[in-house]
């Protein structure tokens, strides 16, 4: 019998935090080019599926180490060689849900031969951190 596909959720910021409670990982593809947000889309379904301890990423989806240990990254390029990522988190239990999930956290762009600065790195960090302060989980389907 194959593996569970996990669920594929996205992080709600919790009131305490943010009153409008917003989804970061939603407004970051509402503003991502259409086949971007597709191609992620795409990603991410394909790795909850798999399910993500069997999934081979081929490059669209890669563990990240150092500052960014315990995210994941799917990665894709636009039209104009612009460089989309989406930071992720893996849950096999999430705290106060019935399934496991691939936590869309929120997302950033850069333009192609340039980085990422460690501000915005912190930036994704102080989310995820925020994201696993809560229990049960402040998640939702997007």
């Amino acid at each position: 019998m194959p593996p569970a596909a996990w669920d594929v959720r996205f992080f709600r910021r919790h009131r305490d935090d943010d009153p409008a409670e917003s989804v970061p990982g939603v407004e970051f593809l509402d503003n991502c080019p259409i086949k971007v947000a597709a191609t992620f889309q795409a990603i991410v379904s394909a790795v909850a599926e798999a399910p993500p301890p069997r999934f081979a990423g081929g490059g669209q989806w890669e563990v990240m180490h150092g500052q960014m240990k315990g995210f994941y990254e799917a990665r894709t390029r636009g039209a104009d060689g612009r460089l989309y990522r989406l930071f992720c988190i893996l849950e096999r239990e999430v705290p106060g849900h019935d399934t496991s999930a691939v936590v869309i956290v929120t997302g950033k762009s850069k333009p192609r031969g340039t980085g990422f600065s460690p501000g915005e790195y912190q930036q994704v960090v102080r989310l995820g951190t925020e994201y696993r302060s809560r229990d049960p989980r402040s998640i939702t389907e997007g």
